[in-house]
């Protein structure tokens, strides 16, 4: 059976048309500040609509484009906003579609983390509404394109036992990417004050702080967070903003980061 995840967000978190979508993701990254940067082996990166929280993604994806063209996969860890159930998910869809085209899931690591047995699960429901990986996508089709990736979504699950796991997949040229916007609905000064003191933790590596601090992805951040620690990955914040800077509704606001894991010692690449 041909499995394929269809896009379920398009025209509405990102633009339906390839052409328009193609222009906006090349414009948020051409306009972004940082530099591709082969020490990145780790990203955290927002998932809102890309009015609100493009800017701040492109951020995070123009560091990782260093590895275009020589990224074995990426690791792609998120929250399940519809669908509570205990575990990490994955299902074996040969592909995800977005306007773009097509990319590839790594079947084979996939059906090697399910033989791990718990904590991962095959479960597809989590996956048929969810946007939290599928808003990423074009940003990775454009800056890592031909990139397979391995998409996994958290219910309730420890981050250390999840990154323990992991670490034995984990190989050169793997990338992880987390999931995860920030504090929600709180006054702009108010979300700015809850939303550093999390980001601090995630500095610090400190995974306790991150799995108990208020970011909808944090459990997939808190797992970014033990494998970072494990593997002497170093975090830097490379954006921050909330959606009042699109809106300008200071009211009740969302915040958003990028933040890099920065591989120590010589870069990997050259």
């Amino acid at each position: 059976m041909d499995l394929v995840r269809p896009p379920a967000v398009a025209g509405y978190f990102y633009p339906l048309g390839a052409e328009r979508l193609r222009q906006e993701v090349v414009g948020f990254l051409r306009r972004a500040q940082a530099s591709p940067d082969p020490r990145v082996r780790g990203l955290l990166s927002p998932h809102a609509g890309y009015f609100y929280s493009g800017k701040v993604a492109a951020e995070g994806f123009k560091a990782l484009s260093a590895w275009r063209g020589r990224a074995r996969r990426v690791f792609l860890l998120g929250p399940s906003h519809f669908v509570f159930f205990p575990g990490v998910a994955f299902y074996p869809y040969r592909a995800w579609a977005t306007p773009l085209g097509e990319v590839a899931v790594d079947l084979e690591g996939g059906k090697r983390l399910m033989e791990k047995g718990p904590p991962f699960l095959t479960y597809e429901e989590p996956f048929w509404e969810e946007h939290s990986l599928e808003v990423l996508l074009p940003f990775l089709q454009v800056a890592l394109p031909g990139t397979p990736i391995l998409p996994l979504l958290f219910g309730e699950a420890s981050p250390k036992g999840v990154a323990e796991a992991l670490l034995s997949e984990l190989g050169e040229g793997d990338l992880v990417v987390a999931s995860s916007d920030l504090s929600h609905y709180h006054p702009d000064p108010v979300a700015r004050e809850r939303d550093q003191r999390t980001l601090e933790k995630a500095m610090a590596l400190d995974v306790e702080g991150v799995a108990q601090g208020e970011a909808c992805g944090h459990l997939p951040w808190a797992t970014l967070t033990a494998l970072a620690g494990s593997l002497g990955w170093k975090p830097t914040l490379l954006a921050y903003a909330t959606s009042a800077e699109a809106s300008h509704d200071t009211s009740r606001v969302v915040g958003y980061a990028a933040v890099a894991y920065l591989e120590q010692g010589p870069p990997a690449l050259r």
